[in-house]
């Protein structure tokens, strides 16, 4: 199970962001571990990891990728093909130190650590069926796929592709895919123009603008020039791991979306050494809670018996985050090689 919630959290990361790998997809995962008895902490934490590592792979996975996208100034496809490796070798990673530091969780009939045995033995309450509902192998009724919504998700996802190539902002996609959600929706009156805005989460949108205008304020103060005399030259090997051990470790000290905006100036020249950057300011946050907002919205909406333990999170992230950050960039310096960055 613990290998379907890391593929499933990487697939939901990389198309629909990281943020609807915590809100969206880690209740399901909890539902899920309940339903079937089985110790829900490793499958949570793969939720919060994989919303980082997970993020690599398309410009719109994750706000970093999209400003990180705009200063490369390549195609949707050559952005994918350079990152398809880093994101294989980071998730990987990822499954196997998960496997690794919650083996007694994931042994069978195992008390787990530090979770209480209600947490896996309460059954989930019955589910009424609704009309295309099928009978599950347990008997629990299946919903149906959403076929409609699934299909103007991989339009829009195709529309990314065709919008970049022929330079147009992949905005447009975006528009285009949320106007054929939502007029249906609100034809049928299954939502409202108010509910649609306010699930845009304007205050986040707010908070990311003030953290961005109060960064430039402190960024003329200084701390450019300082970061400046950080960055590695050139785009061989050392360099690129200079660059994504320095975005990884700014991420953590500032938060992710700081650090992207503190470092692109310094390495927008070089789309192979944005994408390094990348790769720090997307997997290092793993290592603190502090390191993405994500990382913060999966703490705060996890209540007890399953809020997760800050010493097993730093723990896992000093284990785990240094190996798959080194270990992504080299996939990366190896798809520049043979791709061309």
């Amino acid at each position: 199970m613990l290998g379907t919630v890391v593929a499933l959290a990487a697939g939901v990361t990389a198309v629909l962001t990281l943020d609807a790998t915590v809100v969206l997809l880690t209740p399901v995962v909890l539902r899920t571990t309940q339903q079937l008895r089985v110790r829900s902490r490793p499958h949570l934490y793969a939720c919060a990891h994989l919303a980082n590592s997970g993020s690599l792979l398309l410009p719109v996975s994750n706000l970093t990728n999209l400003l990180a996208f705009a200063a490369t100034g390549l195609s949707f496809g050559r952005f994918t093909a350079l990152m398809a490796l880093p994101w294989t070798v980071a998730c990987l990673l990822d499954w196997g130190a998960l496997r690794w530091f919650f083996r007694a969780d994931l042994r069978p009939n195992s008390g787990g650590r530090g979770e209480s045995a209600k947490s896996c033995s309460d059954p989930a309450p019955p589910r009424n069926r609704a009309a295309g509902d099928s009978v599950g192998d347990d008997g629990g009724q299946v919903p149906a796929a959403p076929r409609y919504p699934l299909m103007i998700l991989a339009g829009t996802i195709a529309g990314f592709v065709v919008t970049s190539a022929i330079d147009v902002p992949p905005a447009w996609a975006s528009w285009l895919g949320v106007v054929a959600l939502a007029v249906p929706a609100l034809k049928a009156r299954r939502t409202t123009w108010w509910r649609m805005v306010n699930e845009t989460s304007p205050g986040f949108v707010f908070f990311v603008l003030a953290l961005g205008v109060i960064f430039q304020g402190v960024n003329t103060g200084g701390v450019h020039d300082a970061l400046a005399r950080l960055v590695p030259d050139g785009t061989d090997l050392p360099a690129l791991i200079g660059l994504a051990l320095l975005g990884g470790l700014l991420a953590n000290l500032l938060n992710n979306l700081p650090a992207t905006l503190a470092l692109l100036p310094l390495v927008a020249a070089s789309p192979l050494a944005v994408l390094a950057v990348l790769v720090g300011v997307n997997v290092g946050p793993n290592l603190t809670f502090a390191g993405s907002l994500a990382t913060l919205l999966w703490r705060r909406q996890l209540t007890e018996p399953h809020h997760p333990s800050a010493r097993a999170f730093h723990l896992l992230g000093a284990l785990s985050t240094l190996p798959m950050l080194l270990a992504a960039t080299v996939a990366l310096w190896a798809s520049a090689a043979v791709i061309g960055g």
